[in-house]
């Protein structure tokens, strides 16, 4: 991926199928997502070499998919995967300096430093990220003691690695349903050298072995949508000790009241809300 490639941004109207997302990891080298706090997110397929339109919508229509409105872009980079997928500026938050693979040294801090390859995982600098590594650091400084931790839907791992690096004695599940993030997790976990209190596996949710058979968990973190959020809750609450908290994001404001209400529907209590722009995280704890 040394060389330029062509960008193909999509701009759903809608909310989008799993057959288009599909679509787009199958047709693409490369895809990315851009969270939008009007919820309308976009969606983006990096290919180097040539590229064909004609194809790419033949390839959508044997699907039975009518692609989204789109803009084709030519990136003329030496390395474009790291110039266009996976770059983000170092910023710190909480007890966190964030920065990606692509700085050549560590940024100057006092705060514990992270170093993430984002690929296409979750977006590292999301609003969301933000809001959860801020419940992170008040649920830490809290004094709550953690052994056991999960991570649902990880992404890039970040917030596996953030929890990892504060409570130092706590071992973490890590799982994504998709497996490009848990080889990105698992990158990072080795990164910063936390892999021996990290393991990540592929499972959809709480379904796979490794899930239930290390629960049940002090801590839960789920940074995902808000419809698998609500779909997931009665696995998180089987799942959550006694006492035990989550934090739970990847929703806009006005999901907020749906997602608190489905989840005291399972025997948890509101505790806090974070927000930053449109976007929202809440740290409650099971009863």
């Amino acid at each position: 991926m040394m060389s330029s490639c062509w960008q193909v941004s999509f701009f759903p109207t809608s909310e989008t199928s799993s057959l288009f997302e599909d679509f787009l990891e199958e047709f693409f080298e490369v895809t990315a997502q851009n969270y939008a706090d009007n919820g309308q997110d976009e969606y983006i397929g990096y290919q180097s070499g040539n590229f064909n339109e004609q194809e790419m919508l033949m390839a959508a229509k044997k699907r039975n998919l009518v692609l989204p409105p789109y803009k084709i872009t030519h990136l003329e980079s030496s390395n474009w995967l790291k110039d266009y997928v996976i770059q983000f500026s170092p910023f710190e938050i909480c007890d966190f300096m964030i920065y990606g693979i692509h700085e050549k040294t560590t940024p100057q801090t006092k705060k514990i430093p992270l170093q993430i390859y984002a690929a296409t995982a979750f977006g590292s600098d999301h609003p969301t990220t933000r809001c959860c590594l801020r419940a992170i650091s008040d649920l830490y400084h809290k004094g709550y003691q953690v052994d056991k931790i999960l991570d649902v839907g990880t992404g890039s791992g970040i917030l596996s690695l953030a929890a990892a690096k504060l409570w130092q004695k706590a071992r973490l599940i890590a799982v994504d349903i998709d497996e490009e993030a848990v080889l990105v997790t698992q990158s990072n976990a080795q990164t910063n050298a936390l892999d021996n209190q990290i393991t990540c596996a592929q499972s959809d949710g709480y379904q796979e072995d490794i899930v239930h058979n290390n629960a049940p968990y002090d801590l839960i973190l789920a940074n995902i949508l808000a419809r698998p959020l609500i779909e997931m809750s009665p696995n998180l609450a089987q799942n959550l000790k006694k006492n035990g908290y989550c934090i739970l994001s990847g929703f806009v404001a006005e999901q907020a009241d749906w997602i608190i209400s489905e989840h005291q529907k399972q025997g948890l209590t509101l505790i806090k809300e974070y927000s930053q722009d449109n976007w929202r995280a809440i740290l409650m704890q099971k009863a």
